[in-house]
């Protein structure tokens, strides 16, 4: 039986509704001083790929101290404004149970997220569902651009083989860096990208969404005593 799982955050356990981009924009606007008219494609792509194309679309070149300057601005955003996010965005319906089942089957959790760690915990927190989440384990955008790099570094912090973990997403980029680790995926049609897309990226399992806790666990955790 898995003893990891790796959590995605947005359009996996959460919505924010349009918020997270006002923010992106806010801290966009905040480092470069010009305000950000258009968003560079953001699903499953990590903070520092989403800032560093953005700005292109802006005609800005940027290195590693203009994404830090950006990535500092927005987790101050996120902090200013985690009441708006409480108040605009949700859970996704079933992530509570989701979470409270696989820590009572005794199964560590951590969140594998394009996001910066700060807007990560924010995100979690204002919705209640940070409660089972090991933090020092996970891995986050400010970490490494790649999906698969980041599936790599969790697991080597938590010190778990791939056979143990799995990983839970929305993406076909979610897909591709847990194959690349070679950790079983579960994908939730809870994004952009439908059950036939996921399934054709080469997700382990396919679900539309946490609504059946015992859907669920089936697709996580296949050999879990009953």
């Amino acid at each position: 039986m898995a003893r990891l799982v790796l959590w995605d955050i947005d359009h996996t356990l959460i919505s924010t509704r349009g918020v997270g981009r006002e923010l992106s924009a806010a801290a966009f606007e905040r480092t470069t001083g010009i305000p950000m008219r258009e968003q560079a494609a953001i699903d499953g792509i990590t903070e520092p790929v989403i800032f560093r194309e953005t700005a292109k679309l802006h005609g800005l070149t940027t290195d590693r101290a203009e994404f830090e300057r950006f990535a500092q601005a927005l987790a101050e955003e996120h902090l200013a404004h985690s009441a708006e996010l409480r108040e605009r965005g949700h859970a996704l319906p079933g992530a509570t149970g989701a979470l409270d089942a696989l820590a009572s089957a005794g199964v560590t959790q951590t969140v594998v997220t394009g996001n910066i760690r700060s807007a990560g915990e924010i995100k979690l927190s204002v919705f209640g569902l940070d409660r089972h989440i090991v933090w020092s384990i996970g891995a986050y955008g400010e970490d490494a651009e790649d999906r698969a790099d980041l599936v790599r570094l969790s697991l080597e912090r938590a010190g778990c083989p791939a056979a143990d973990a799995v990983l839970i997403g929305d993406t076909p980029a979610d897909i591709a860096g847990g194959g690349a680790n070679g950790v079983r995926i579960v994908a939730v049609a809870t994004g952009r990208s439908g059950k036939s897309v996921l399934r054709s990226a080469g997700a382990d399992a396919v679900l539309p969404d946490l609504r059946s806790l015992d859907v669920f666990l089936e697709a996580v955790l296949p050999n879990r005593d009953r």
